[in-house]
């Protein structure tokens, strides 16, 4: 199976603090992980570092067979789908729907002087459809709903039809009904053979769409276990990374967790 991302004893430190310590970790393209951990592990650095925007202090990262600090990172991110908290603090509030979905062809977040051909319409169409946000087309970014925003930006990131997907917490800030559908919306995408490398960051096992295949919990930058989801999310390792004694449920693909 064709390696995504290949990262070897990969640390990266920053003002004095090491926040990745000697990360090594491998995603082929049929992979779909969830990383989990608590605040301060490291979640946020990695998912940059998978995104090309953070170069490590050490080590080796490999994207879609390019080699991080020799490769040109403005023709490798559009081959990388990302939905994260600060990429949608970027996204003018005034913008319309149907122009921060295709202004991704063009890696810009907003519509200037731009051209665009038909498909790229009708893919952002597709796209907005799938992601049921197309009756918002023409409503502005800044008068959504957190959980309309969520698929907007899901939409957005699968624009530039990416080879690797990182969704950096994309239930945070939802109500239970936002969740549950978001988790439905995301479980049909990751179920999707045609679906790219997807890499998911979580706090809750709660938040994990059905159709993931790897976890990866992370404590302190360092990597406590990484393996089949069935055999990585357990008591003992999830206790572990949380420093606290916790007990897994799985109930119809769905995980949780609490206090044992």
């Amino acid at each position: 199976m064709a390696g995504v991302v290949e990262l070897a004893d990969v640390t990266v430190v920053r003002g004095g603090n090491t926040l990745l310590d000697k990360v090594s970790w491998r995603i082929d393209e049929r992979d779909r992980w969830v990383v989990v951990g608590p605040n301060g592990a490291g979640k946020t650095t990695l998912l940059q570092v998978l995104a090309a925007q953070l170069h490590p202090t050490s080590g080796l990262v490999e994207i879609l067979d390019e080699v991080l600090g020799a490769v040109d990172v403005f023709e490798l991110r559009p081959r990388i789908g990302v939905t994260s908290a600060a990429l949608a603090d970027r996204i003018p509030r005034s913008e319309s729907v149907g122009n921060v979905v295709v202004s991704a062809s063009y890696a810009v977040m907003g519509r200037w002087r731009e051209s665009y051909d038909v498909t790229d319409f009708q893919r952002a169409a597709s796209l907005m459809r799938q992601l049921r946000v197309e009756h918002l087309s023409k409503r502005t970014f800044g008068t959504l709903s957190e959980g309309e925003r969520k698929r907007v930006q899901i939409a957005r990131a699968l624009m530039t039809d990416p080879e690797l997907l990182l969704l950096d917490e994309p239930a945070a800030g939802l109500d239970l009904a936002g969740r549950e559908s978001l988790v439905a919306t995301l479980t049909d995408i990751v179920g999707d053979p045609h679906a790219p490398a997807t890499v998911l960051v979580t706090h809750h096992l709660e938040e994990i769409p059905p159709g993931m295949t790897h976890a990866l919990l992370l404590k302190g930058g360092r990597v406590v276990a990484a393996g089949p989801i069935g055999e990585t999310l357990t008591d003992d390792l999830l206790s572990r990374t949380f420093d606290l004694s916790l007990h897994v449920s799985v109930e119809g693909d769905r995980y949780s967790a609490r206090a044992a």
